[in-house]
């Protein structure tokens, strides 16, 4: 007599993954992420050769996807259900080009080929990111580079040379911290990177010195936003550890991760303690006082008022993608002689170029990835899947909660980062499954 039923019971679905391995496909993989890392060192990616390259190289990496695919004889995409949004946004920006709805064609087609870029890259990691040991990789490769940056970030700062790299003084002045000219933005960079170490030390995949170290990392990089004296990136990382600890007081986690996160604590308030001194205190003590006018003078909120008349001209298809700056002067109540190149709030700025349409489509961007990203964390700690969504989503929470304070999506380096993350948080569980499934069928045969 045989039996048909003795394979447990498999909730989530499973996706057969045996891509063959060749030195092209490790190309188009460690390419990807290499795209991402360089963003960050190349001044965010905002100089018009650095925005070259990662254009070109996104575009070089879809061209070598598709070559592999034509290499193996057929054609096979791997779906995310963030692609129905991203086509959405796409016909709107499609739609403001034809039909003239673009206060600045050629900005809205400039910029369309950055989120063409993005679009790209997303595309890339979601058919290239397939096994568990690539996730591993990619976990020490981050944590690696945000510790690196950590660090050189608080020489840079300690020595006071008002410079990038100590050699290259910025056309337009600035708040410089690490390589960004703008401290908010390096806040925004460790607000995404912060969380891979630390899921990673809270999972049972670290132990000993490997747990101590991606504590250490994670602490190091937390403490550089406060140095930073970024109030957004204060506010969002602070939210971001309240909605850690929630997941690890529901889900009732042992008291092993609570001393790691003890430990994380304690890092990171003694290199706060150490490095910030008075300066840092009297920069968290004016968070709520002073978080709307940062740009001086209550500007900022000026910014906001005019940037919601110029919704309500266009309110539904908006005045195209990437002309805020453009259009802007004709609508602004204050004098300055300075060029108000972003509206400091990337959800106000996505309203003024987007209209009501775009927005829709990012919200339900965001629905989709929160919602598949919380079907995954049930069991965060020891499955790949799981921890790989949570250390995404923190990441991106951080940044969407600072974008009402400022424009990190509006930085090309960390807007990219931003969306392969969204695309990872998003992903159908397909890390450990390949075993698991094999050896359901083992058990099946061994049974018939």
């Amino acid at each position: 007599m045989t039996s048909a039923v003795l394979c447990p019971p498999i909730t989530e679905p499973v996706v057969a993954l045996q891509p063959s391995r060749s030195p092209l496909d490790q190309v188009i993989f460690y390419g990807a992420f290499g795209l991402l890392l360089f963003g960050p060192l190349a001044f965010g990616a905002t100089e018009p050769w650095s925005i070259f390259v990662l254009q070109s190289g996104s575009a070089s990496l879809l061209l070598l996807w598709a070559f592999r695919q034509v290499q193996l004889g057929e054609l096979v995409i791997m779906k995310s259900p963030l692609f129905a949004p991203m086509l959405l946004f796409v016909a709107l920006v499609g739609f403001q080009s034809i039909a003239g709805q673009t206060g600045y064609r050629y900005q809205t087609f400039r910029v369309a080929l950055l989120y063409f870029a993005y679009g790209a890259l997303i595309l890339v990691v979601v058919q290239s990111l397939r096994r568990t040991s690539q996730v591993k990789s990619l976990t020490v490769l981050f944590s690696a580079y945000g510790f690196a940056m950590a660090i050189f970030a608080l020489l840079q700062s300690t020595s006071s040379s008002g410079k990038l790299y100590w050699v290259r003084t910025p056309r337009s002045g600035g708040w410089i911290y690490g390589p960004y000219v703008n401290h908010n933005h390096y806040a925004g960079l460790m607000e995404m990177l912060v969380p891979i170490p630390l899921v990673f030390a809270l999972s049972r995949y670290a132990r000993g010195p490997r747990r101590t170290m991606a504590a250490i990392a994670a602490a190091v990089m937390a403490s550089t936003i406060f140095l930073s004296g970024s109030r957004g990136g204060m506010v969002a990382l602070a939210i971001q550890m309240a909605i850690l600890a929630g997941i690890l007081l529901r889900q009732r986690k042992s008291r092993r991760l609570a001393l790691v996160v003890g430990a994380f604590l304690a890092v990171s308030v003694g290199l706060l303690a150490w490095l910030g001194g008075g300066e840092l205190t009297k920069r968290m003590a004016s968070i709520r006082t002073e978080a709307r006018a940062e740009l001086s003078g209550g500007t900022r909120l000026d910014i906001t008022r005019d940037g919601l008349k110029m919704f309500m001209r266009k309110p539904l298809l908006g005045w195209g993608l990437g002309v805020f700056p453009d259009v802007y002067p004709e609508f602004r109540s204050f004098y300055s002689d300075l060029f108000v190149n972003a509206a400091h709030n990337d959800y106000l700025q996505l309203l003024v170029e987007m209209g009501a349409f775009g927005f829709i489509a990012m919200l339900w961007f965001l629905v989709v990835v929160y919602r598949r990203a919380a079907k995954k964390m049930g069991k965060w700690v020891h499955d790949v899947n799981g921890a790989a969504a949570l250390a995404a989503t923190l990441g991106i929470t951080g940044i969407l909660v600072h974008s009402f304070f400022d424009f990190n999506l509006q930085i090309p380096a960390n807007a990219a980062l931003f969306y392969v993350l969204s695309a990872i948080a998003a992903m159908e569980p397909r890390f450990g499954l390949t075993r698991r499934r094999h050896s359901h069928r083992q058990e099946a045969d061994a049974a018939a």
